[in-house]
């Protein structure tokens, strides 16, 4: 499976978790590394966008492409099973407590999250520390320009 990671190109290569667990996140608290992606590019784009102010448009961003083998079981959280608050901003304390527990138990590799921002999109969690982590892989790494349109 391929899922990506849209970010600045100086953090490419890192996929180590280490951004989220200094800031926490929604499906983390601070303290807790976790590596965020997206099941598609399109999505990769809407969630930084929704934390980017209005008329700022970033640079030197790059796509990376990141897969795993499917014979990986992806550990799946229904919207039924979230907090009824879970898309709430700021991020509420259930969702944390939910991916912390994920991170903690260390039962799956990757969790599979519903997206906050786009009805019926998901969002792919992966466990830096997880024993399996070394199938997870960086297969591209290409420039990713954002039209200045979304963001007048």
């Amino acid at each position: 499976m391929i899922v990506f990671r849209l970010c600045k190109s100086k953090y490419a290569h890192d996929l180590s978790g280490k951004g989220a667990e200094k800031s926490g996140g929604r499906w983390n608290g601070k303290g807790y590394p976790m590596l965020y992606t997206s099941g598609s590019r399109s999505l990769c784009l809407i969630e930084i966008a929704v934390h980017l102010p209005l008329g700022i448009l970033p640079d030197d961003f790059v796509l990376v492409s990141i897969e795993f083998p499917d014979s990986i079981v992806v550990k799946e959280l229904l919207e039924f099973e979230l907090p009824i608050n879970w898309k709430s901003f700021p991020h509420q304390v259930g969702t944390s407590k939910l991916g912390n527990g994920f991170l903690k138990n260390a039962d799956y590799l990757i969790l599979k999250v519903p997206s906050a921002v786009v009805q019926d999109e998901f969002n792919f969690l992966i466990n830096p520390e997880h024993e399996l982590f070394h199938q997870v892989k960086i297969s591209q790494i290409e420039p990713f320009y954002i039209d200045n349109r979304l963001f007048r």
